[in-house]
């Protein structure tokens, strides 16, 4: 069971760390890493470079997220029939594709924040947390415009969301909480500059146009 575990480890932190935003830049004919806040993830894609390369970057690292937790499962799925064990695999395949993106080894270990690929992996776990995070992360953005505070609350929000379906009975092991918990705390700790910005009132808005 500890191969298939390293297995998917492996191919969920390469599945994650694919630079989708360093890619579009390298297109675009820019390093977006220089240029913004420097963030590979999907917003400061946006802010740069438009809705052209911002959505596909997105949907991308959404992707990353979902194919790494599908992959896990099915693996789980044709090795054992312990639930729990299929659980923790898909759990690991998320914490490892978010990982995999914030710190890709193809770019010295700096990478995007994880939202996307989080809330991809999230879904691929449990979509009717994620359908409930999401609605968090987009109430929280139309009202004040920040991605990263609606970001931030809506990694809050997941540990929040498993822990009320385990409640209810509609998850089967605490394990998806726990590592729901870390993910959370991940995409949170990489956001720690905003939350500075925001304490200090210097954190850009997302504007409309």
């Amino acid at each position: 069971m500890a191969g298939i575990l390293i297995t998917i480890a492996a191919i969920a932190y390469l599945l994650g760390s694919i630079p989708a935003g360093y890619i579009a830049g390298r297109i675009a004919g820019v390093d977006i890493r220089k240029l913004g806040s420097g963030n590979l993830g999907a917003t400061n894609v946006t802010r740069i470079l438009g809705k052209r390369f911002g959505y596909p970057v997105f949907l991308i690292d959404f992707a990353k997220g979902l194919g790494a937790v599908l992959i896990a499962l099915t693996i789980a799925r044709g090795a054992t029939r312990n639930g729990a064990f299929i659980d923790l695999c898909g759990a690991m395949a998320a914490i490892f594709s978010v990982i995999g993106h914030s710190y890709p080894i193809w770019l010295r270990f700096e990478g995007g924040k994880g939202v996307a690929t989080a809330l991809g992996s999230f879904f691929g776990l449990n979509w009717i947390g994620a359908v409930v995070v999401c609605i968090v992360w987009l109430t929280v953005f139309q009202v004040t415009r920040y991605v990263s505070l609606a970001s931030m609350i809506a990694a809050a929000a997941l540990p929040i969301m498993i822990a009320i379906l385990l409640a209810l009975k509609q998850v089967q092991s605490p394990i998806l909480f726990y590592f729901a918990l870390l993910l959370g705390g991940i995409v949170i700790f990489r956001h720690r500059s905003n939350l500075s910005r925001l304490w200090k009132g210097t954190e850009p808005r997302f504007n409309r146009k």
